[in-house]
């Protein structure tokens, strides 16, 4: 037989369960008019008690209890996850919170700069070395 506790406890979770899904951390999808796909992202806590005791009765075999469960939860939002063209940015919602978090959702963004910058300077120095030899005539080689 089982005891009225695990009931009980059973039934608190099944009603937390009920309310908190994986919708409810990674929300739904939202569509901008330009294209822009909005996914919120959210930190869920939630936390739960129960008690109880058996209860002394005066007449035998007659089981008798008393018992109480509670729940609490929160949902905080966390930050934007944002795509635009190909382009995916994590957007906090506290820029002060979270600083490690913020890093690393900004190399992507640097290591695109990066890229910039040495594609940059390939392009100079192929424009320079075809500077470099447009002065060269056939006069000028040994063949």
């Amino acid at each position: 037989m089982e005891h009225p506790i695990g009931n009980l406890m059973d039934t608190t979770m099944n009603k937390i369960k009920e309310m908190i899904d994986v919708n409810t951390i990674v929300g739904e999808p939202i569509t901008s008019p330009d294209g822009t796909l909005i996914i919120p992202v959210s930190k869920v806590s939630y936390g739960f008690a129960s008690g109880g005791s058996d209860l002394p009765t005066k007449k035998e075999n007659k089981d008798c209890f008393g018992g109480g469960s509670g729940a609490g939860v929160t949902i905080q939002p966390v930050a934007f996850l944002t795509v635009y063209k190909g382009d995916v940015k994590l957007i906090p919602v506290d820029k002060f919170e979270g600083t490690p978090d913020r890093l690393v959702g900004m190399i992507p963004e640097v290591i695109d700069k990066v890229k910039e910058i040495f594609k940059k300077d390939d392009k100079k120095k192929s424009s320079k070395a075809d500077d470099d030899f447009s002065e060269i005539t056939m006069d000028d080689t040994n063949l």
